[in-house]
């Protein structure tokens, strides 16, 4: 049973490449005319992408940077719309992307628990019970009271994963969830990535990672140019993804 349906989904930006900076342009630009002075190039993103996911299932996405994972996921999750195609899913998303966008600096740590986890979608009755082990799970506890705005950014990351583990509903999109923290901390989030796993719960994984993928994917994607290039077993792909970089290293 397909919980996720990606198809023929194609997506596209506008790149300046040229910009002028000139006395006149800062002049024009209070007539709203700058836009005259920029020439734009159109950057196809995504290629016709199409795949589907099981329920229960996880599916990991390996490609080089640039090759359109994070499009494709912001695509999934609904903050991007595509120019063509279609995403079909018959679950709630929670997605772990750009975390911490909706922090609030001059705020502490626990109120920034209630703040994120209520946009995540979790109860302020669900966050009173678990922001003890929200803060522990960080390993932040000493600094619960302390305001954002002094917390290095690998501390409001690891708060900021730690609140959306709680939040996990439906489809889990992880876009390098493991790249954050030190060792004891990505082995809490393997520990909780398995329980998630267990739970049954479908998930999509994003990593530069191969042995993150041959661990925790059931199947595997690999992205070129914008484009499914391969699709097989976790094995396969990881292999692949590193073949693909020891081509690039000797071209």
């Amino acid at each position: 049973m397909n919980a996720l349906e990606v198809t023929d989904i194609h997506k596209s930006f506008s790149v300046p490449t040229v910009r002028l900076d000139t006395v006149r342009e800062h002049i024009l630009k209070g007539f709203k005319l700058r836009k005259h002075f920029r020439k734009y190039r159109e950057l196809k993103v995504l290629r016709g992408i199409s795949f589907t996911v099981n329920s229960g299932e996880t599916v990991g996405i390996m490609g080089r940077n640039a090759s359109g994972k994070s499009t494709l996921l912001k695509i999934i999750s609904g903050i991007y719309q595509p120019e063509r195609g279609a995403v079909y899913c018959e679950m709630p998303i929670t997605p772990i992307l750009d975390l911490g966008m909706g922090w609030n600096p001059e705020l502490d740590a626990i109120d920034n628990i209630y703040l994120l986890g209520t946009v995540m979608g979790l109860t302020l009755r669900e966050l009173k019970t678990a922001k003890d082990e929200i803060l522990e799970f960080a390993g932040l506890q000493e600094f619960s009271r302390l305001e954002l705005k002094h917390y290095s950014s690998g501390m409001a990351m690891r708060l900021a994963y730690s609140v959306a583990f709680r939040a996990v509903r439906g489809l889990l999109i992880l876009d390098e969830v493991f790249a954050v923290g030190d060792m004891e901390f990505k082995e809490r989030c393997y520990k909780r990535y398995e329980e998630i796993h267990q739970a049954g719960y479908t998930v999509l994984l994003v990593s530069h990672n191969p042995l993150e993928i041959e661990r925790f994917c059931d199947r595997a994607i690999l992205l070129d140019g914008g484009k499914i290039v391969q699709k097989g077993s976790s094995q396969e792909i990881a292999h692949a993804y590193v073949q693909s970089l020891t081509s690039v290293k000797t071209s």
